[in-house]
């Protein structure tokens, strides 16, 4: 069976350096924080240029370190895009926020900015703007809005670090930008885990109290906050990852280019648009298919696999089903109709997939 990742291969292929450095925390009792942590985190910095890097536990919790910082309120109005997973609005209403559902580019399937503008009322506070499967959403225009209406931007580049728009990096958009480290991800751990980025550093260093119980000096709590750490074994397996990064993201742009080629001479079949001045992670290698049925049987008539990010837009889902505006989201809720996202890594065999589906297409 094709991986639909292949983390396997990307083990052996680095499995000495993963070892040497697993052992090396094995061996230094240093389990959570210390210096694997602070080196990690320097070199987030660097890779990214932002100011100031603080670790977590996860991408989730980053989102909510991130609006506890930027002091959302019960009540409080947050702008999210209805066609992405359910992180964003399930932490504004996990602190008591009311999430309000923006629509998409119904090609890059980023949110869109005019749909943003339409939703701003008294309570909204601000707006979270997702990089969706690895490409940047279109921040010239929504910083503009979040300007004009003195609202606070949280990036989730949780699926994006590593891309770039207009030759500036991914995470460094936002009031407060987040990645997550999930295993599935370009840059992934082996369980959880996630970082936040500001230039601000009286935000960087409330989002570093939030993090670890409101604390900087043991036993003295300055606010209250959350445990949420990066273990030190985690980072190390990044660390290593990171110095391989920028060369499996050309891998993936390759891998991305040869699907592209095959798929842009099917009719009824587009891959997901690339802005201009975007690059692109490719975190999922997602098509837009007009009979998705029709294509799925001949995916699984090769046994190549699938999935589908994501079968519903948020607007749908039972659990928010308080929160729902009045008008619908055409476009997310098309793109959520005809989405499938394909094996994809820098170490996947696209070639052996295409010569699968030239069978059956």
């Amino acid at each position: 069976m094709i991986p639909f990742i292949n983390v396997r291969a990307q083990r052996e292929a680095y499995k000495s350096e993963f070892l040497q450095a697993e052992q090396d925390v094995l061996d230094s009792g240093c389990y959570i924080g210390g210096p694997v942590i602070q080196r990690f985190e320097a070199e987030l910095a660097a890779f990214t240029e932002a100011n100031n890097v603080v670790t977590c536990g996860s991408g989730t919790d980053a989102i909510t370190i991130a609006l506890l910082a930027l002091g959302l309120e019960p009540g409080d109005e947050v702008i999210v895009p209805d066609f992405t997973f359910i992180a964003p609005a399930e932490c504004v209403m996990r602190l008591g926020g009311i999430p309000k559902f923006a629509d998409i580019d119904a090609g890059t399937l980023q949110i869109s900015a005019e749909s943003v503008e339409t939703l701003i009322g008294e309570k909204t506070r601000g707006i979270i703007a997702v990089n969706l499967f690895g490409q940047c959403a279109p921040y010239r225009e929504i910083q503009k809005v979040a300007k004009a209406h003195g609202l606070w931007l949280i990036e989730d580049s949780a699926q994006a670090f590593g891309a770039t728009q207009c030759g500036q990096n991914a995470c460094t958009f936002g009031d407060i930008s987040i990645t997550s480290f999930y295993p599935a991800k370009p840059l992934g751990c082996y369980g959880d885990g996630g970082a936040l980025f500001t230039v601000n550093d009286e935000l960087a260093q409330k989002i570093r109290l939030i993090a670890n119980h409101g604390s900087c000096t043991r036993y003295v709590h300055e606010i209250c906050g959350m445990n949420s750490r990066l273990d030190a074994i985690h980072a190390a397996v990044l660390r290593v990852k990171l110095r391989h990064f920028k060369d499996e993201l050309k891998k993936r742009s390759e891998n991305a280019s040869k699907y592209n080629e095959f798929f842009g001479a099917i009719p009824g079949i587009a891959p997901q648009k690339i802005a201009d001045g975007n690059t692109n992670t490719y975190a999922q290698y997602t098509l837009l298919v007009e009979d998705r049925k029709s294509f799925i049987e001949k995916l699984d008539a090769t046994e190549i696999p699938y999935c589908i990010h994501y079968p519903k837009p948020l607007h749908e889902q039972p659990c928010f089903k308080e929160q729902v505006q009045a008008r619908g989201n055409t476009n997310a809720t098309e793109a959520s109709q005809k989405v499938v996202s394909l094996p994809f890594c820098a170490f996947t065999d696209v070639e052996e997939i295409i010569a699968g589906l030239k069978k059956v297409m």
